[in-house]
């Protein structure tokens, strides 16, 4: 698998890359027009202090010549021979031989190549030579020179460069901060305004799958809600007529096993459409308003309290103190009595569930509720939260909607849900934290 690279990145090193790239092409340039226009300048020069020679009355003058191959700081050397002498020809091999005509010559020596110019006079022949050196090494002093001020100003540049990179990259990170930001049921359009020409047609398409998820969504939660509507009534008529048949034939194992495949159904339409109005309220928008959460978990008991007695449960308050926050009545009515609900359920005959109302330390309020049943193993607490997953599905009829429903509606108010197991009565303890305030 390839390693991925920012694009951020991507582009500092592309501009890092082409900025050295830059600086070897200036570089290599401005030493070859340097090397071009030294050598104009010096060969104009050399001429010139051989013609400015012939002024004078011209008598042998031989140059410091080294054979060193290290040595040759000098710039110029002039030297001047007599025909009548060829002695000096021999002794230097510095000089050219005798020359017809005024030109640049090169000559090679032990201690490398040399660039002359030799004017011939009458009787004398007059020679300045430069080493190929020391036109190499102005030229690179040259060209250093001009290329320094790059290379000292290229880091800021490339900060400069860097920075407005970041910049303008930063719409990319403010769309990918606003979509992280976002709830997974929130499909409201991405506002354009914010964003660059560039971005648009991303943002586009981005749209336009957020209104076809929409629209697949509220598609499927009709299609839930109203066959859970049509289904609820034959349902329910159903369970009464085998609730007439078991009188008459109590001792009849069909008609029991149909009893209970018939609740299980009714349940799970119960649910069902539990959760479709779920799904409706978080897309109507409510205000929430003072509630006392003592009255709304007293509401739940008294429904939930026929369930109860019939499995002979001490379904009760252990704490009840008074909290008023500032919520959605109906979503904690949902949570608190499917939570009961559950505990009635798997709480075996003769148990106990016991209620707790508080406030807590900070600005939260707090439900608890524990039960005497088998409880549910802690590797599970995040799978239970899942649609349809049921742990004990052998000891009771349920739809494994519950905990789902009573974890979106908790959502929704901004509150907490954790399991742990009772420390009283052994069996599952359910805690919600809520918010006294939705801010």
């Amino acid at each position: 698998m390839s390693k991925r690279t920012s694009l951020n990145t991507r582009l500092v090193l592309l501009t890092s890359l082409l900025s050295f790239v830059m600086a070897c092409i200036l570089m290599f340039s401005t030493y070859h027009i340097a090397n071009k226009e030294l050598t104009r300048i010096l060969d104009t020069q050399m001429e010139f202090l051989a013609k400015r020679a012939t002024v004078f009355n011209l008598k042998k003058m031989h140059s410091a010549f080294n054979l060193d191959k290290n040595d040759v700081d000098q710039e110029l050397l002039i030297d001047i021979w007599s025909y009548q002498d060829l002695s000096d020809i021999r002794e230097n091999p510095l000089l050219s031989p005798k020359v017809k005509t005024a030109g640049f010559y090169q000559r090679e020596t032990p201690n490398g190549t040399w660039y002359t110019y030799v004017l011939p006079t009458p009787n004398f022949q007059i020679q300045v030579s430069q080493h190929e050196r020391v036109r190499q090494v102005l030229a690179l002093e040259l060209a250093g020179s001009m290329v320094l001020p790059y290379i000292i100003i290229m880091p800021f540049v490339l900060l400069m460069i860097f920075w407005m990179i970041r910049r303008g990259l930063k719409p990319l990170d403010d769309m990918k901060n606003e979509l992280a930001q976002r709830d997974s049921n929130e499909l409201s359009p991405i506002e354009e305004a914010q964003y660059p020409i560039e971005l648009l047609p991303a943002i586009h398409e981005i749209n336009y799958l957020f209104d076809r998820i929409s629209a697949t969504q509220q598609e499927q939660k009709q299609f839930i809600a109203d066959a859970a509507h049509e289904l609820r009534t034959p349902i329910t008529a159903l369970n009464l007529q085998t609730k007439i048949l078991l009188r008459d034939f109590p001792e009849n194992a069909a008609l029991i096993n149909l009893s209970k495949g018939l609740a299980r159904i009714q349940h799970l339409v119960s649910q069902l459409l539990s959760l479709a109005k779920q799904d409706a309220s978080m897309n109507v928008v409510e205000m929430p308003r003072k509630i006392c959460l003592n009255h709304v978990a007293l509401n739940c008991v008294e429904q939930l309290m026929n369930l109860a007695m019939e499995k002979e449960i001490d379904l009760g308050f252990e704490r009840n103190d008074q909290v008023f926050l500032h919520s959605y009545e109906p979503t904690l009515h949902s949570v608190i009595y499917n939570l009961i609900d559950n505990a009635i359920k798997y709480t075996p005959e003769a148990g106990v569930i016991n209620i707790s109302v508080y406030a807590g330390i900070a600005q939260d309020a707090f439900i608890v509720i524990e039960d005497s049943g088998p409880g549910i193993p802690a590797e599970q607490y995040d799978a239970v939260l899942k649609r349809f997953y049921r742990v004990h599905h052998h000891l009771e009829v349920g739809s494994g909607l519950g905990l789902s429903i009573v974890q979106k509606a908790i959502q929704r108010v901004g509150g907490e849900l954790t399991f742990a197991q009772s420390a009283e009565l052994k069996g599952l303890k359910v805690m919600v934290k809520l918010p006294l305030s939705l801010s």
